[in-house]
């Protein structure tokens, strides 16, 4: 287990989104669970905030993850009802002790 294992209180599922022609010239797109993963939500501080639009970035929410797993820009983190739209994701420093993923809350369209 990771050294933050003890700290991911919660889980999340990791959905992401894949594309493909519908034979009409158009596109489809589907979301598909891909894993379910130990982590813990927070809210950024007011200064991470203010850093976001500065950069005219949203930013919702902090979610810290097991190390390796595979969370990517545009993956959905769902969970109890609440949609996360993964805008960047982070190694701290120190690799192999959490995932970061910053998080814009949207609403789901299902």
């Amino acid at each position: 287990m990771s050294r933050v294992g003890r700290l991911l209180n919660t889980t999340a599922e990791v959905w992401r989104a894949t594309t493909e022609d519908d034979g009409g010239g158009g596109q489809s797109t589907t979301w598909a669970l891909q894993s379910t993963q130990r982590a813990r939500l927070s809210q950024p501080s007011a200064r991470e905030r203010q850093a976001a639009d500065q950069s005219s970035a949203d930013l919702t929410h902090i979610v810290y993850l097991t190390p390796g797993v595979d969370v990517r820009r545009k993956d959905e983190l769902r969970r109890d009802g609440l949609v996360l739209e993964v805008t960047a994701t982070f190694e701290p420093s120190e690799p192999g002790t959490y995932l970061r993923a910053d998080c814009t809350a949207r609403q789901p369209t299902s």
